[in-house]
């Protein structure tokens, strides 16, 4: 009797136990239907369940499907909202998942946020650092899991951490901004950098603008570290502006920092400033398109593109295909000039 106790006790366990794990206590398996069940009840052998979910249905044909990360540095960029826009377009094209992260440039939280994808069971990561050198302990938590990284439109300071890296020219960026300020401003004269020292990007742009107007008369009377970010770049120049009016050009380590600058100068009553920025941006395309600006110019790139070539690098890469360590995307001036060949109402 208590055998028999114990057999019931069993089965009523393991019922309650399918129910748990998402299973139907109520559906028999298909090879073992129950005793006093009637044949006319019983499935088709090859009937797939009335319930039975997409995904199980692509597992059965073999199709993989791929859950990604993103991660950059500052999601409220508009160069970095169309990067994203753009994957997850790709991405979910394809019946994929791309998990979505903004640190608001802060490589702590942005580490952070990183290991929690880390914990999702991610197939691959695309990243953009806040900061390249501060980003290692997340890269070092990527490499432990065998989780393949992209790196895009920004360098980490270990390019050996990635699978491969695409991104704009960024030093020919900033250096055909210095480029133009030379032949507009022959003489030289007194200029203010706003760059980013923990951004890879804005160095190598930065960088490309100092060479570029090296040995030709300007002398920086203030550099300082924005962060990429337009109200910080406006506080900072309203506050340089003030002690050295007299400046003949400003170059910005982006568009937002460049657009910044200009509502600085614009407030101070500033008439005749030459401004620069990268990124070939709607806003700052508007700008120069207005004929009355004193944006000047912007070392462009796009965002599009940068996206589509990393999306294709890591699913080649998933495919088993060789890739390269490195994919350039090409960089140009816009000017008043040729603005109109490119538009104000997107990227190019």
């Amino acid at each position: 009797m208590m055998k028999k106790f114990l057999s019931a006790a069993l089965v009523a366990a393991m019922s309650l136990s399918l129910v748990a794990c998402g299973g139907s206590a109520g559906a028999p398996a298909a090879d073992a239907p129950a005793a006093d069940a009637p044949a006319a009840d019983a499935p088709a052998a090859d009937a797939p369940a009335a319930d039975a979910p997409a995904a199980d249905a692509a597992a059965s044909s073999g199709e993989k499907h791929y859950k990604f990360g993103y991660t950059c540095m500052d999601g409220t960029n508009p160069f970095f909202v169309t990067i994203q826009d753009e994957m997850k377009s790709l991405i979910e094209a394809r019946g994929d998942e791309l998990v979505i992260t903004d640190p608001g440039n802060d490589v702590t939280k942005q580490i952070s946020q990183v290991e929690d994808m880390l914990s999702q069971n991610l197939d691959g990561l695309f990243m953009n650092p806040a900061d390249a050198e501060g980003i290692l302990p997340a890269l070092d938590a990527a490499k432990a899991e065998g989780v393949p990284m992209v790196g895009f439109d920004t360098e980490v300071a270990d390019l050996s951490y990635l699978v491969s890296y695409t991104g704009s020219d960024n030093y020919n960026a900033g250096k055909v901004c210095g480029e133009d300020l030379v032949k507009k401003c022959p003489n030289g004269g007194d200029i203010l950098v706003l760059d980013s020292p923990t951004m890879q990007s804005v160095v190598d742009r930065t960088n490309g603008f100092l060479d570029a107007i090296d040995g030709h008369g300007f002398n920086i009377v203030g550099q300082q570290d924005a962060k990429g970010n337009l109200e910080v770049a406006m506080g900072i120049a309203e506050d340089l502006l003030q002690a050295h009016p007299d400046v003949v050009a400003i170059f910005g380590g982006n568009d937002p920092t460049a657009l910044g600058c200009l509502a600085a100068a614009n407030a101070a009553g500033i008439k005749d400033c030459k401004i620069y920025g990268v990124d070939g941006s709607p806003d700052i395309k508007a700008e120069l398109a207005s004929g009355d600006s004193l944006i000047e110019g912007t070392g462009a790139q796009s965002p599009k593109s940068i996206a589509d070539k990393a999306v294709e690098i890591m699913y080649d890469y998933m495919e088993g295909k060789s890739v390269e360590d490195r994919y350039p995307v090409e960089t140009f001036l816009i000017t008043a000039d040729n603005v109109k060949d490119y538009g104000t109402d997107g990227w190019q």
